[in-house]
């Protein structure tokens, strides 16, 4: 293999700069040409492919978002638009791909190699923390970092002012960022995707506070809990308790996604970048680069899209226990 791409593609992650830098070297270092393509799989379509050199990642380590920038692509998704992206490697001899991204591109990767045997090797670059095969997905810790100095500053003026908040935080299908950063948060309820929180609960939990003399409370929702976004679970709250509490909401939405990335997530990110094209030289296809107890571990894409994650019980058992 003489010549490697370099693309991020969905969603956007602290971290995914110091990936790209850490491939871009990695590959440079073992005597291959790279290639970055912007925009994911449109610029592939598109043909916005373009040489990188030691220099073009001079500098981005300490930047959020992505230098390649990000898109979802909707003509990749039907076979003329994938011939089209496939043209456009094969003018430049592009061999193998390593791509930064989360379920849906490593999809995309996986359906592009059966029908044209283009390799790829991915590494896991989504705030949410949900994909099977590595323990810390990039972007995670500077997420679940961004969410508890909201909490933080939250918690301040529900103190001073008697109320109960309801901070919600990203997480669509998982609620990995909602678990850890409402532990690290104090919170006295978490919501989550993974298990039900009935009402009741939620209910019963304020009315034992307030019985308590506890004036201020922090409840953290995930964004897809079941009972609905944090403003339907506060509205649904204050029907049943009426004028007894204050409440409020706060949805702290994209700022997660944006910032500098965290030291461990540029390292971790610096880790799977150089492990991408390390297994793409070694003769990796269709695998996602992970770090599971420490160690490096390639999972074939088929398993991080279709396996899920669980969060672990302990740590819904500790909010429980903590919040007495």
């Amino acid at each position: 293999m003489k010549k490697i791409a370099v693309f991020t593609s969905g969603g956007d992650a602290p971290g995914m700069n110091a990936c790209i830098r850490a491939a871009v070297r990695g590959a440079i270092y073992h005597g291959l040409e790279v290639y970055g393509i912007r925009r994911g799989y449109n610029g592939m379509i598109a043909g916005d492919i373009f040489e990188m050199g030691s220099k073009s990642v001079s500098n981005i380590v300490q930047r959020g978002g992505t230098i390649l920038k990000s898109a979802r692509s909707k003509d990749f998704m039907t076979p003329e638009g994938r011939k089209k992206a496939y043209e456009n490697l094969m003018a430049h001899g592009i061999e193998g791909l390593v791509a930064i991204g989360g379920n849906g591109t490593f999809t995309g990767a996986e359906v592009f190699y059966n029908e044209y045997q283009i390799p790829t090797v991915g590494c896991p670059g989504t705030i949410d923390n949900d994909l099977y095969g590595t323990d810390y997905t990039i972007g995670f810790d500077t997420a679940v970092n961004t969410s508890l100095e909201a909490i933080d500053k939250i918690r301040d003026t529900a103190d001073s002012h008697d109320r109960v908040f309801f901070i919600e935080v990203m997480g669509r299908d998982s609620g990995y960022i909602a678990i850890q950063s409402g532990i690290g948060g104090g919170a006295e309820i978490v919501m989550v995707p993974e298990t039900h929180t009935p009402l009741k609960k939620v209910v019963s939990t304020l009315k034992e506070g307030w019985n308590r003399q506890k004036s201020s409370s922090i409840i953290v929702v995930a964004e897809g809990d079941e009972e609905g976004h944090a403003t339907q679970i506060a509205e649904k709250i204050k029907e049943q308790l009426g004028d007894k509490l204050d409440i409020r909401v706060s949805t702290l939405g994209h700022v997660q996604r944006g910032g500098s990335p965290t030291a461990y997530d540029r390292i971790l990110a610096s880790r799977m970048g150089l492990a991408a094209v390390e297994g793409l030289i070694n003769g990796q296809k269709n695998v996602m680069a992970g770090i599971v107890n420490n160690d490096l571990i390639y999972t074939p894409f088929i398993d991080t899209i279709k396996k899920q994650k669980p969060i672990h019980d302990d740590l819904l058992r500790m909010v429980h226990i903590l919040s007495i």
